[in-house]
């Protein structure tokens, strides 16, 4: 066996508390180098008494490796383990001490799990692992009161450019809020709601005030209100990083220089604050001089961000915060933030954006969930087109699960298109049937999925300001097919919990075909998803033991022939079977 490979760690995402009475190890093992991988675990007061084999099941696999995990149940919330692989006549161990051809005597060098405790667990609200997510930008939704629109507004429906308002506001998302309940939606994010000069509202001046343009304090009390009698979540958009130059402080900074009470709340490089041949003396979201960045490890700074965290959830009664730029700031301040956020509701629900790998704010003490864009970048790459392998595409989505403990994984933020990529239709060159592989394979795969204004309706939309168009809302001009598609799988996954708490596994991945098969598993449901994502009719099988599988959207019978499930596929076609357990 290739030792190099044998790899495991006692860290966040290789050994982890799922629940209190469950902990996950992972093992990494070269690719199909191994035919057999054992936890071997007891508790290191008397192991002869107790201990125990548990076999490793292979969870996943990408271009280089296999991925096994054990879930163990310890009896006394603590236990050492070690590792044997099998490989042919071949044994190796792995324990903390290192690889060896005989077992070490336990348990010296062995791996420790000194106690499972409750406070350490990471654990994301319920409510936000059953959402569907409805992402909306106010500016462009729906104007509902045409007294507190801008000076000048541009048509409703025409292409915006980046400073175009279009009278968007709090009182439009309350008119058409029966929109959302026929598609299925139960939680809402809105873009910035502050007073801010921009129609994106990225750039704050007054964090304590709606902006007038989007109605006021008690409209947004009034809409939040309304979306809980639904039964609809509502979190808002904290954009603590930076601030609009307009921002009071930063005004009194460039008014007073150093006499300003203020000057430590930024990032100052000299005085006078200027920008010169286009660059700033003061650090800034990107190179944006419209935008200085907020010193928050400053304690004033920090006091008044956590105070404006915690004043909307007690004010609005909203269900929690979703961080922009949120790698940008220093990890002290979040740990704080989370704190004051969850004293205030313990069930908010605290959404980060960060673009690559987020683990280092998914510790259970930060953040509880990120913008999973590293997977919107892969479903849309491979079924933009027919192109790409599709070993390639489960190799990539199981090396970016293998990123994060499972309880992560079921609480990251999935998405297709938002207000920074361009829409998912355009991205897909307009081809509906591969956009509702991509739907399927969203609202089936491990998350929370969120859907994007306007996609439900085939809205399309190149880069941003292209992707920020109004939405439509004449209904001859919308896929009214396409909706009804959306409101199908979500009503399926709100239906069936092993489609939100379930164990996902790739079953097979053909690149002659261009054919998936994956599973979504839990004690009481299984459901595999077969997808052809080529050109060409196929007709797929794959083993099966049981013969009770159903189609889980007409409720017709699978075939089944010796033990295998044998499923016929148009071109860019799919089937969702579901058996109960």
């Amino acid at each position: 066996m290739f030792k190099e490979c044998l790899h495991h760690s006692p860290d966040l995402k290789w050994a982890y508390a799922y629940d209190c009475d469950s902990f996950h190890l992972r093992l990494r093992t070269k690719r199909d180098d191994v035919e057999e991988a054992v936890a071997v675990t007891g508790d290191k007061y008397d192991w002869d008494q107790h201990s125990l084999d548990v076999q490793m099941v292979k969870i996943a696999a990408d271009s280089l490796f296999d991925y096994w995990e054990a879930v163990i149940k310890p009896e006394f919330q603590r236990f050492s383990y070690c590792f044997r692989v099998h490989s042919g006549d071949e044994i190796l161990w792995l324990t903390e001490n290192g690889i060896f051809e005989e077992q070490p005597t336990p348990v010296d060098g062995y791996f420790e799990v000194p106690y499972i405790h409750a406070i350490d667990l990471f654990d994301a609200p319920k409510w936000a692992k059953d959402a569907i997510f409805y992402q909306i930008i106010p500016d462009r939704f729906a104007n509902g009161d045409l007294n507190n629109d801008p000076e000048s507004i541009k048509t409703w429906g025409e292409a915006p450019s980046g400073e175009d308002h279009f009278g968007g506001d709090l009182q439009g998302i309350m008119d058409n809020l029966n929109h959302l309940t026929d598609l299925g939606i139960n939680a809402i994010y809105l873009t910035p709601v502050f007073t801010a000069p921009s129609n994106h509202k990225y750039d704050t001046i007054d964090y304590k005030h709606i902006d007038p343009h989007f109605g006021d304090a008690e409209l947004l009390k009034k809409l939040v209100s309304a979306c809980h009698e639904l039964k609809i979540r509502v979190i808002l958009d904290a954009v603590f990083n930076h601030t609009s130059e307009q921002f009071p402080p930063f005004q009194d900074v460039l008014k007073k220089g150093e006499g300003s009470k203020y000057k430590d709340w930024f990032h100052l490089k000299g005085l006078p604050v200027e920008v010169k041949d286009g660059m700033a003396n003061y650090a800034t979201f990107g190179f944006y001089g419209n935008m200085p960045k907020l010193n928050t490890a400053n304690p004033e700074v920090k006091q008044y961000l956590l105070d404006i965290a915690v004043y909307w959830i007690k004010e609005a009664d909203i269900d929690g915060w979703r961080l922009d730029v949120a790698n940008e700031i220093d990890h002290a301040f979040w740990h704080e933030f989370r704190a004051a956020v969850k004293a205030a509701k313990p069930d908010a629900f605290i959404i980060g954006e960060v673009w690559g790998n987020s683990l280092n704010w998914l510790h259970g003490d930060e953040f509880d969930s990120a913008m999973n864009y590293p997977v919107t970048d892969r479903i849309l790459n491979f079924f933009s087109s027919s192109e790409g392998a599709a070993s390639d595409f489960a190799d990539e989505i199981n090396r970016l699960l293998m990123r994060y403990p499972q309880q992560t994984n079921e609480a990251l933020f999935n998405l297709l298109s938002s207000h920074d990529t361009p829409r998912a239709a355009t991205r897909l060159d307009g081809n509906t049937l591969r956009l509702k592989l991509a739907v399927v394979f969203m609202l089936t795969y491990m998350g929370i999925p969120c859907i994007y204004y306007g996609d439900e309706i085939g809205m399309d939309g190149g880069d941003d300001p292209d992707c920020r168009k109004c939405m439509e809302w004449d209904r001859d001009r919308q896929d009214r097919q396409l909706f009804d598609f959306y409101q199908l799988l979500i009503k399926l996954r709100k239906s069936h919990p092993a489609l939100r708490d379930g164990r996902f596994r790739f079953l097979h991945a053909d690149n002659e075909k261009k054919t998936l098969i994956y599973e979504r598993l839990n004690a009481s449901e299984h459901f595999t998803i077969w997808i052809n994502n080529s050109e060409e009719a196929v007709t797929l099988t794959h083993p099966m033991q049981a013969n009770d599988w159903r189609d889980a959207l007409t409720n017709d019978e699978a075939a089944t022939f010796e033990e295998q499930l044998q499923i016929e596929l148009k071109p860019l076609d799919f089937r969702i079977l579901y058996r109960n357990i």
